[in-house]
């Protein structure tokens, strides 16, 4: 690609062998590490599903029951294996006898070490196909169908009863919607277990549970048949069971995830050390899966200003493609996040924010960038709201954004009607179709300001990866470098859930996941 900025790509490559180095230091944290979280999800790719007595998922049954015995530092698939050998038993049967408490996982130990991998590891492929077949069967809808080509048009559902979701979902897909989000309901994020079965009740969302996931994903490959489309779906896999949610999604066909490396820490104040180790495993299942991440620089701008603080958005954008590749994730993968959210009082506001759109896309050429609407000065005037996102649609057509969430006029009023949805896939619509190839035709004022503001934010961020990479980023978000706020290494939710693992450790789904 042939830069319209005139990029100095030489700080290019400056600043993501930063991003590479700081990187490096937290995966070594990680390798070290597991997490409750992590224990779980690998319950979860051994077949353990459902719920006790209590309504308790048996995932933490079970790991609770290592925890309990002191064992987590060799890990669950080492117990369950072992149990395995020793009583025949299904994992589901395992899960269910523990939780009745008539099986204790910590008495069994290993006899022969290699028995016991290889034992997991024949356990474990099973759902590593159920997986791989999944990423198949999704490219042969994509290739009978045809993928489309410039902004895949995504639109939120959200009205907390998975069915209702279903209706609304499959009107926006008709009115010509490419993705539907189910946005999840509030705070699930700090849950510390996967809620069970279908839901109909959530405030601001509907529960992430595998068998929502099912609905949906059942939902849309139906319309989809029809309208001669393939309708991605999306979640939220973040929070205090990021590597959990993933996994569902993996097995349920999901397409998109939300998988940020630092939005949990700064936005949810979940404790760094455990987000860092279940982002880890999280992207190597979305990256065996062939999900397209999606992450979440959009929000920095949502506490910090747009104007002020763009450079931080890029330096998280480098920080999250070397995390994603670490975990085994393809560039094409990789929806790094920002958004259209200047004030608009600001003069050259959308000057500004195209110099912004224009230097993500040719900084990171291979990624399916998530561009998001304005939300921060969305006053309630709808009118207004429907011009602001106007501007946002033609940003997102002429610097050629892949992954496009549509603004809604009546944001900060209500959660959208399919009215709402209707006006704004139109609107982007009438703008994609009359833009079409402005963005080809045009170029930029040699030393403009179009162009000089790109070479700003692209110089304060290598500033900033320079600073994260010698102080680290430990230190860094604990001084407040994105988005305003403060995070202590050893403060927040979840750190109780963190584990040193031990010599006799091990994760058969990495050694599948991640094998070339």
């Amino acid at each position: 690609m042939k830069s319209k900025l005139n990029l100095d790509f030489e700080t290019v490559r400056k600043a993501r062998n930063c991003a590479h180095n700081i990187a490096v230091e937290v995966q070594n944290f990680i390798d070290k590490n597991t997490t409750v979280s992590v224990e779980r999800t690998i319950c979860r790719l051994f077949g353990i599903d459902g719920v006790n007595d209590e309504n308790v998922p048996l995932p933490n049954v079970v790991v609770e029951n290592i925890k309990k015995g002191k064992g987590l530092s060799k890990g669950a698939a080492y117990y369950l294996s072992n149990a395995k050998l020793s009583t025949g038993l299904s994992m589901q049967e395992i899960a269910e006898e523990v939780s009745k408490g008539t099986l204790n996982l910590t008495d069994f130990n290993s006899k022969d070490t290699f028995l016991t991998m290889d034992n997991a590891l024949t356990i474990a492929k099973k759902s590593v196909e159920r997986i791989k077949a999944n990423r198949e069967k999704r490219s042969e809808f994509l290739n009978s169908y045809g993928d489309k080509k410039g902004p895949l048009l995504y639109v939120i559902v959200a009205t907390g009863n998975i069915y209702e979701d279903i209706t609304q979902a499959v009107a926006a897909a008709k009115q010509g919607a490419d993705i539907i989000a189910v946005i999840r309901t509030t705070a699930q994020s700090l849950l510390d277990y996967v809620p069970y079965g279908a839901t109909t009740e959530g405030f601001g969302g509907t529960y992430a549970t595998e068998e929502n996931f099912r609905l949906m994903r059942k939902a849309l490959d139906e319309v989809g048949a029809e309208l001669k489309r393939y309708i991605r779906l999306c979640n939220y896999c973040s929070g205090l069971c990021m590597p959990e949610i993933a996994a569902m999604g993996a097995l349920e066909r999901l397409d998109v995830m939300l998988n940020d490396a630092l939005y949990g820490i700064l936005f949810r104040d979940i404790n760094m050390q455990r987000t860092f180790v279940d982002q880890y495993f999280s992207r190597v299942i979305n990256g065996y899966a062939g999900v397209v991440i999606n992450t979440g620089e959009d929000n920095y701008l949502t506490t910090a200003d747009a104007y002020e603080e763009a450079h931080t958005v890029l330096s998280s954008q480098f920080i999250n493609e070397q995390f994603a590749l670490m975990a085994g994730l393809k560039e094409e993968q990789m929806g790094l996040g920002h958004a259209f959210e200047m004030d608009p009082e600001l003069e050259d506001s959308f000057v500004y924010e195209l110099a912004q759109a224009q230097m993500s896309r040719e900084i990171f050429s291979k990624a399916p960038l998530k561009y998001m609407p304005p939300t921060k000065y969305m006053t309630g005037n709808i009118f207004r709201g429907h011009v602001q996102d106007t501007l946002f649609n033609m940003v997102t057509v002429l610097t050629n954004q892949r992954i496009h969430l549509l603004g809604m006029l009546t944001e900060a009023i209500h959660t959208p009607f399919m009215s709402d949805r209707a006006l704004s896939i139109e609107n982007a619509s009438y703008v994609s179709r009359a833009m079409k190839s402005l963005g080809d035709e045009i170029e930029f004022k040699e030393g403009g300001i179009i162009q000089k503001r790109a070479d700003f934010v692209l110089k304060k961020s290598y500033e900033l990866l320079k600073e994260i990479e010698r102080d680290g980023i430990f230190n860094t978000l604990e001084k407040g470098a994105f988005a305003g706020i403060k995070r202590g290494r050893d403060m927040g939710k979840g750190l109780d859930g963190v584990f040193e693992k031990s010599e006799e450790y091990f994760n058969p789904f990495l050694d599948l996941m991640l094998e070339k």
